[in-house]
């Protein structure tokens, strides 16, 4: 493990040293993850002016770059501050920082955040099973249970999307929808490449 780095104006220059060196990466990567797939939703999905769908999509991966810019200055910044002010890094202070990170940019309850957080909740479960098949608290699998947690999750989200629609993420049900409803209507062709849910839908 590398030494913490020393700052000699004090922990808030290590804040703000550190939580700079984050700000221009995360903004850029959340732009390039979020424009993609703005643009790929907005355009199957949403109906309107290209105007206004270039706005939304615009709103989306500003929205997305500046949370997570915000996030990394905050996280770097308070894991240097709280090596500095113990003279050593542990694993509690990533930890804290992330929650207070968390907590105070990711905290509104909004679709880009929705997202963002269910995006990170199915990593953090399947980096903890390895995790706990790695210490020894449950033990190693005799065959591969991928196909298994492949099988439990369609199962259980085509059971979630049929009788209780709702409960599903916004972007989760127009997806879904696309592929199992609206693909009950056929136009011609174009349905393929672009929408095919119309006003003037024909069975």
């Amino acid at each position: 493990m590398h030494p913490p780095r020393r700052y000699p104006w004090g922990w808030h220059g290590a804040w703000h040293s550190s939580g700079t060196d984050g700000v221009i990466p995360g903004a850029c990567y959340g732009a390039k993850i979020r424009a993609p797939h703005a643009l790929v939703m907005t355009f199957l999905f949403k109906s309107g002016s290209l105007r206004e769908k270039l706005k939304s999509i615009a709103q989306a991966t500003y929205a997305h770059s500046r949370n997570l810019a915000y996030f990394v200055f905050t996280y770097k910044g308070l894991l240097a501050a709280q090596s500095r002010l113990q003279g050593k890094k542990i694993p509690f202070h990533s930890f804290l920082a992330a929650c207070i990170g968390g907590w105070l940019v990711f905290g509104d309850n909004n679709p880009i955040n929705s997202q963002i957080i269910m995006y990170l909740l199915s990593r953090i479960l399947f980096g903890l099973s390895r995790l706990a098949v790695e210490k020894g608290y449950i033990p190693q699998p005799k065959q591969d249970p991928f196909p298994l947690v492949a099988a439990l999750v369609w199962g259980t989200v085509l059971w979630l999307f049929e009788y209780h629609k709702e409960t599903l993420q916004p972007s989760l049900q127009s997806s879904m929808t696309y592929l199992y409803e609206d693909s009950e209507v056929w136009h011609d062709l174009s349905d393929f490449l672009i929408y095919n849910k119309r006003t003037d839908s024909k069975k």
